[in-house]
C-alpha cells in the first residue's frame, strides 16, 4: 500500500522504506562515484606526500591501453566506455521500481530535446570558459596538477572515442549524482540545500586527484548544476552541457596541446 503522505510528490511517491534507501544509495555509490571519490582522496594524499610539487605532477585522462596495437586499443576503449555506463542502467532500474517512468521523473528522456540541447549549450558556455581560467589560475598557484586530457595514440578513431568518453562521463555523473541522488535523498527527507551541497562536495571529491583546482571547480559546477536541476528537473540539459565541456577539454587538448605550452 502506498504511503498516502507522499501522494502527489513524484520524487517520493512509492518510495521504499528509509533503511532500504540508505543501503541502496551506499551500494550504488560504492559501485560508482563514491568509489571514485575514495580512490581520488587516496590519490591526492599520495601526490601531496611526494617530493615533487603538485604543480609539476601530471594527471592523465583517456590513456591508451595498447598503443602499439590500435585495433586492441580501440576494443579496450569501447569496452571501458560500455562498462562505465552500467551504474546508469542500475540506477534507472532502481528508480523505475519506485517512480515509473524514471526517465520522465528525472528529465532524462526525449520529451524536450530542443530545450535540453539549447539550454545545455548555454550552461556549457557559462561554466566552461570560467572553468578553464580557474584551472590555469590553480596551476599557476601550485594548487593543481597539469591535466593531460588525452593521451590516446593518434588513430582514425581517436576523436570519436574521445567524444564517446565525454558522453559516457556526462551521462554517468549527471544521472547518478543528480537524477538518482536528488530523488533518493528527497525521499530520505533531506532538505534541498543539503542535497545540493552534498552532491556538489561528492562531485568535487572524485576530481581531487587532479588537485585542489579540480576540486573547487567541480564543487562550484555541482552547486550550479544542482540549482538548475532543482528549478527545471531536466537531467538531459545537464548531460548536454557536461558533454560539451568534456568534448572541448578532451578533443581540444588533443588538437591544441602539441602547439601550445600553457595547457
Amino acid at each position: 500500500m502506498r504511503n498516502t503522505s507522499s501522494a502527489g510528490h513524484p520524487a517520493t511517491a512509492g518510495a521504499p522504506a528509509l533503511p532500504r534507501l540508505g543501503w541502496e544509495i551506499l551500494v550504488v555509490l560504492g559501485l560508482s562515484l563514491g568509489q571514485s571519490a575514495t580512490y581520488s582522496l587516496l590519490r591526492i594524499i599520495e601526490r601531496l606526500t611526494r617530493n615533487v610539487p603538485l604543480s609539476q605532477q601530471t594527471s592523465t585522462l583517456n590513456q591508451s591501453a595498447t598503443p602499439d596495437r590500435p585495433w586492441l586499443d580501440l576494443s579496450y576503449q569501447l569496452v571501458g566506455i560500455t562498462f562505465g555506463l552500467m551504474p546508469v542502467l542500475l540506477v534507472m532500474y532502481l528508480l523505475n521500481q519506485t517512480n515509473r517512468p524514471a526517465g520522465q521523473l528525472i528529465g532524462f528522456d526525449l520529451r524536450r530535446p530542443g530545450f535540453d540541447a539549447g539550454f545545455g549549450v548555454v550552461i556549457a558556455a557559462f561554466i566552461g570558459i570560467p572553468g578553464l581560467g580557474l584551472y590555469l589560475g590553480a596551476r599557476s598557484l601550485g594548487l593543481n596538477t597539469e591535466v593531460q586530457a588525452s593521451a590516446l595514440a593518434d588513430n582514425w578513431w581517436t576523436i570519436p572515442v574521445l567524444i564517446l568518453s565525454a558522453a559516457q562521463n556526462s551521462v554517468l555523473e549527471e544521472v547518478v549524482l543528480v537524477g538518482y541522488l536528488f530523488t533518493r535523498l528527497t525521499q530520505l527527507q533531506w532538505r534541498l540545500p543539503v542535497i545540493i551541497l552534498g552532491t556538489a562536495l561528492l562531485r568535487g571529491s572524485y576530481h581531487l586527484y587532479q588537485g585542489f583546482g579540480g576540486f573547487v571547480g567541480n564543487l562550484v559546477m555541482g552547486v550550479i548544476f544542482g540549482l538548475i536541476y532543482a528549478r527545471w528537473k531536466r537531467v538531459g540539459a545537464l548531460v548536454v552541457a557536461h558533454t560539451l565541456i568534456d568534448v572541448a577539454a578532451f578533443v581540444g587538448y588533443a588538437v591544441v596541446a602539441p602547439y601550445v605550452d600553457w595547457l
